[in-house]
Formats: structure tokens, sequence, C-alpha cells
């Protein structure tokens, strides 16, 4: 299924990617890590942070997100409980990209239908190369709603 087209205040090509972390220095780190261009293939970006999930849940109905980036760690609502909601409760979710502490426990991702998942602390070569991956793939329709990991992760399988 290919992606609705999306429309940020800024301007029409830019890619919206909705930052959730509790902790301010969390976002913070995502903010540098990610800058203002994903892949020199994708538009420019714009970061919009939130540190609870009532106000993601808000932008999320409003519109205009093409890539949610949620902090398993966060509290109270972690972003593995949040991604599975984001999925059961939003038509047409945007991508989701999955940060976990330890990726022994990247198998949760499996049951919040994370697309993604990247361990914390944000590697800034890392994070950037898997959300232009999540992208590019709802962008061409191809997105399986299947966590894919950093090769090498480790798994309870």
């Amino acid at each position: 299924m290919a992606r609705r087209p999306v429309a940020s205040k800024e301007s029409d090509d830019r890619l919206v990617l909705a930052v959730y972390s509790a902790d301010r220095l969390v976002r913070s780190q995502l903010h540098m890590a990610l800058g203002d261009r994903l892949a020199a293939d994708l538009p420019a970006v714009r970061l919009e942070e939130f540190a609870t999930s009532n106000a993601l849940v808000d932008a999320l109905d409003a519109g205009g997100i093409d890539c949610l980036i949620l902090d398993a760690e966060s509290s109270p609502l972690g972003g593995i409980g949040l991604a599975h909601q984001v999925r059961d409760e939003t038509v047409d979710p945007p991508p989701i990209v999955l940060l976990v502490a330890r990726m022994v426990d990247a198998w949760l991702a499996t049951w919040s239908q994370a697309d993604a998942v990247v361990q914390l602390p944000v590697d800034p070569l890392t994070l950037p190369e898997t959300v232009a991956g999540v992208i590019r793939a709802a962008r061409a329709g191809t997105l399986a709603s299947h966590v894919t990991t950093v090769p090498g992760a480790a798994s309870r399988h």
C-alpha cells in the first residue's frame, strides 16, 4: 500500500519525523544524529519532538508525519506500547522505528509491530540509515510491517 502524500507546514517536500522520548537528552541525541537530511536521495527533514504520548497521538491525528521514532525506555508509556497503540488505532500509520536499550529486547518489537529497531545509545550512522530505509520502503509501497534489526543483533528465537 502506497503512503499518502504528506504536506508539511514549511515545505511540501520536507519529511516530518516525530521523535518521542520522555528524556530530553535522548531527544537531543536523536536531533543531532538525524540532522537536516537523512540521505541525498530524500528531502530535507523537519523534526518534531514529543515528550508525552498524548501530544504525539494528537499530532498523528492531525496528520503530516512521515515516520515515528519511539524510545522504548520512555515512561510512563514506552515506545513499545505506543507503537502497538499506533498500529491498532491509526488508519494508515507512518513507519515506526523503535529505539531499545538492549538488542536482546528487539523481539518485543515484533509485538509492537515496529518496522525497524535501533539500539540506544544513538549511533549517528545507523539511525539515519535505518530511518531512511523505512521511509524509502514506505514510499515505494514495499514496507512490510515486520521488524528489521541491525545485522548481528541478538534474538530470542
